[in-house]
């Protein structure tokens, strides 16, 4: 029946439009294009199966399965927003080298399974909480690429009004963007701690790197959370280097997932964003259970250096980075298997490609032309819901009023 009206389709096609063609040079190659995409999308499977990679497990019996179902709408919406993250780092590079971002700036692309892979498998009702390598996670919780890139290049429109940069961006239940190395855990503690409060059924996720892995305050975390049975999902992106050292030389145990001791782990595949999304699912579940907390280890790697003033290849090689991306690459990963399983096709994914392009383009646009704030708006939104009072500047004769 398919073939039926793919060919009945055609021949309508081909009366007046091919007739069109001789006066209009390139019409018919439109008219094939119409012809071969309806044939390619209604040959498109509704989803497929995937064998993901085992979990390494710490205290655990069983893990996320090995199998991950993938449905065609799902892996269309896990590409496009892994290849917006991509080119929204690769376009804040761009701005950083012309010097209209300044200032701190960590990018993440190589990481995208993760930020995205994670965000699959919560609520939008769960929280979130990381360190500084954040825009990735901005984006996945629901900041528009305008509000960031604004963010970045200091602008009023900025997700933070421009008053908090690379490392300081937040949305609705995303705490960020912590420049403090490590001491974003503990507070991921306390908002798990007010799940369980309030009696709620949410969970919070704690992301940290493995530089980060060896602070004090991490492990008294891991004890309150394990003693209150917090739904509290510890995760470390172990993307190899610690700033410029190597999780070899800075850890004498580099099995992050197993750091907990008496809480369970399990070490994921962050390149592939099916093992994320599958490991994550199973972890919120623990949670939610009332279990308590859970480790997760993302092994992961990214393509830039630790920030924009680190160049990333006086501790690694050039070689080794283009093997990740020519091996292990996340978004490449995706594709494959989408293509190669009549998921979509290589037209498909090119085409969002384009739409990705032109929407970080415009992106960037506002983000250079929109107006920084004004100085009296320093003061600001320090607190939320509260009268207007005065906040002291850098003297005691300057005044700024803050509004929430």
């Amino acid at each position: 029946m398919r073939k039926m009206l793919l060919a009945a389709l055609s021949r309508v096609l081909q009366g007046p439009a091919a007739a069109a063609a001789a006066a209009r040079p390139g019409a018919v190659s439109e008219v094939s294009r119409v012809v071969v995409a309806s044939r390619n999308y209604a040959d498109f499977t509704s989803e497929a199966t995937f064998d993901i990679k085992k979990c390494d497990l710490h205290r655990l019996e069983e893990g996320p399965p090995v199998t991950a179902v993938l449905t065609r709408e799902e892996g269309l919406h896990y590409y496009r927003t892994m290849q917006t993250i991509r080119r929204m780092e690769l376009k804040s590079d761009q701005l950083y080298k012309q010097k209209i971002i300044r200032g701190f700036c960590h990018l993440c692309d190589g990481q995208e399974a993760c930020c995205v892979g994670l965000e699959a498998a919560i609520k939008p009702t769960d929280h979130l909480i990381t360190a500084y390598r954040v825009h990735g996670y901005a984006y996945t919780r629901g900041t528009s690429v305008r509000e960031i890139l604004a963010e970045l290049t200091g602008r009023k429109g900025g997700c933070a009004k421009g008053k908090g940069g690379s490392m300081h961006m937040y949305a609705q239940n995303f705490y960020g963007g912590n420049g403090i190395v490590g001491a974003q855990v503990p507070l991921g503690a306390g908002i798990a701690l007010a799940c369980k409060y309030f009696g709620k059924d949410e969970i919070c996720l704690t992301l940290y790197g493995d530089g980060a892995a060896n602070q004090g305050q991490i492990f008294e975390t891991y004890n309150m959370a394990a003693l209150w049975k917090l739904p509290c999902i510890f995760i470390c992106e172990n993307n190899r280097y610690g700033m410029g050292t190597s999780v070899e030389r800075a850890a004498a145990s580099t099995d992050y997932y197993k750091r907990g001791d008496y809480i369970p782990g399990i070490r994921v595949d962050g390149m592939d964003i099916l093992c994320v999304r599958e490991a994550t699912k199973f972890a919120a579940e623990h949670c939610r259970s009332g279990k308590g907390p859970m480790l997760m280890e993302l092994q992961t790697y990214r393509y830039h250096g630790h920030s924009m003033s680190d160049p990333g290849i006086s501790y690694r090689t050039r070689e080794e980075i283009q093997e990740v991306r020519s091996k292990s690459d996340p978004i490449t990963l995706l594709k494959d298997r989408m293509v190669n399983n009549s998921l979509s096709s290589v037209e498909e994914l090119k085409e969002i490609d384009v739409e990705v392009r032109k929407e970080i383009e415009e992106a960037a646009q506002f983000a250079t032309t929109d107006p920084e704030p004004p100085l009296e708006e320093l003061g600001n939104y320090i607190y939320k819901n509260e009268p207007p009072f005065e906040v002291r500047g850098p003297s005691q004769w300057i005044k700024y009023k803050s509004v929430g």
